[in-house]
């Protein structure tokens, strides 16, 4: 299982990337993300994708983000610019449940200690949601482009020109 535990999210401030990182998420295979506070928006524009493209991928907001990081079943990897290089941490964690913890705002510094790894995704500054990619690209091995969404009312399929959408309407009439 992978999931990923979104820290600092501002509701008036972060709605659009908090909700990238979602829709990142849901697309390279995490099946939870925990958003610290409460922003409806995002947990429901999530829930309508989520029933448009398929998957179970869902929202639980939280207000205990340690108490999350504690009782996780599984590897704790945070997602930052400090810390060992997140290729070699992916060969570590591989195979395991794995929470994944990138920040909106400035990072609580007790993060750094609670959890088992500090992944840096580059020295520079980076975007969470960038982050997120390539960490979620590495841990699959690019298996997350060959997901299968159960239930997906909406299909793409790749063509080197136009758009190829297949709706669930389209496919119980032979389309």
């Amino acid at each position: 299982m992978i999931a990923v535990l979104r820290l600092g999210h501002r509701p008036e401030r972060d709605k659009r990337i908090t909700t990238h990182v979602a829709l990142v998420a849901r697309a390279m295979g995490a099946s939870l993300m925990y958003l610290v506070g409460e922003d409806r928006n995002v947990v429901e524009t999530i829930e309508k994708v989520t029933e448009n493209w398929g998957g179970d991928f869902r929202i639980i907001c939280v207000n205990d983000w340690k108490k999350v990081i504690k009782e996780w079943d599984g590897i704790t990897v945070h997602l930052t610019m400090y810390g060992e290089d997140f290729e070699e941490v992916v060969e570590r964690v591989r195979g395991n449940n794995v929470l994944i913890i990138i920040g909106a705002s400035k990072v609580p510094s007790e993060v750094y200690e609670l959890v088992d790894y500090n992944a840096s995704v580059g020295t520079q500054p980076h975007s969470e949601v960038a982050a997120l990619a390539l960490f979620l690209d590495r841990f699959t091995s690019g298996r997350w482009k060959k997901l299968d969404f159960k239930g997906a009312k909406i299909r793409i399929i790749p063509s080197p020109r136009g758009k190829r959408v297949v709706r669930d309407e389209d496919s119980r009439s032979g389309i």
